[in-house]
């Protein structure tokens, strides 16, 4: 079979597993479609994801429950200011051998070998601890005692943030925030989904879920995406969007200069095009547009723009120059 056709076989595999995916996780899960939809997405580009959202919204939940759907290993790390890198990476310890009495050392693996890792108020640690984790992220292998260990794949890291408790964190710093795809704000649920998710969870009845998804087909799907075209305008818009965040460029806008301290990165650019192709193979079409790019743009540029007094004290968030950023490369 001729690789284009292959393609649009798998094209038309990952729709239906995607609504199989969605039917299995409504049963467990209220509402959240974008979120899950953005959560698929980072999977299939192979990034990562933070998510921020006050306690009590289903995280773990959720997470929990796209693992069992899609057949991968799940880890959850709760982080605590008394957390050590070796707790998430594994550590070497002194084996006896039962029969001749010889001691080795041996190495057993931390949590973080797992397919989808919950890295839970990833804020509360240390920043030697954190980055533990995101050393981990970014080269997907850990080092321990000279030795190299390849961790798992598909390697899904989510991490967690409380946007209200601040007390007793360690904020990421921004060139540790750049590891992450994206940064997803979860909200409160509607007044409606509130009422089904208190009818769903006060009773004894429990859902199970079915296996909608195999290790190896996740893989084939991250590599179709890799293979997704696209035109030079659309990656033209991404690169034009992630320039203009920069206050320092001499055609930047006023309202850039104005609110913005630091600009996103190339990296930006690149996690742009890579979720424009992973939201155009999830929704069965062959290639991604311009709009792709602009609906991806608050959740990979708000942990990347750093906003600077002027923002803060006229209450002017992230998205905020992001939606008005769009506006004005779009007239």
């Amino acid at each position: 079979m001729p690789e284009q056709t292959q393609d649009l076989v798998q094209l038309e595999e990952l729709g239906k597993a995607r609504d199989k995916f969605f039917s299995e996780i409504g049963k467990v899960i209220i509402g959240q479609t974008e979120i899950l939809d953005q959560m698929l997405n980072a999977l299939l580009s192979k990034g990562h994801t933070l998510l921020v959202g006050v306690p009590g919204l289903a995280k773990t939940l959720l997470i929990k429950s796209m693992a069992e759907i899609l057949d991968l290993s799940f880890k959850r790390i709760q982080f605590t200011p008394d957390l050590m890198p070796s707790d998430i990476t594994g550590t070497e310890l002194i084996d006896t051998d039962p029969n001749t009495d010889q001691r080795t050392f041996r190495f057993y693996k931390g949590p973080v070998f797992g397919n989808i890792i919950l890295a839970d108020e990833i804020n509360r640690t240390p920043p030697k601890t954190q980055a533990a984790l995101l050393e981990a992220m970014q080269e997907h292998n850990v080092t321990a005692g000279g030795h190299t260990y390849t961790l798992d794949e598909p390697f899904f890291v989510l991490a967690t943030q409380n946007p209200i408790e601040q007390e007793g964190t360690y904020p990421l710093p921004e060139a540790q925030l750049d590891r992450f795809m994206f940064n997803l704000k979860i909200d409160y649920p509607s007044e409606e989904e509130e009422v089904a998710i208190v009818k769903g969870t006060t009773v004894g009845q429990q859902n199970s879920l079915q296996k909608v998804m195999k290790k190896e087909a996740i893989l084939d799907y991250q590599n179709l995406v890799l293979r997704v075209p696209v035109a030079k305008n659309v990656i033209d818009y991404a690169v034009r969007l992630v320039s203009a965040t920069r206050p320092t460029k001499e055609t930047s806008f006023d309202f850039i200069r104005q609110w913005v301290d630091w600009g996103a990165s190339p990296r930006a650019s690149q996690y742009l095009v890579l979720g424009a192709k992973a939201r155009a193979v999830l929704q069965g079409r062959p290639t991604p547009s311009i709009e792709d790019i602009q609906v991806l743009a608050p959740p990979v540029l708000r942990h990347r723009v750093l906003p600077n007094f002027n923002a803060e004290a006229e209450g002017i968030k992230i998205d905020d120059i992001v939606f008005q950023l769009i506006d004005r490369l779009d007239s």
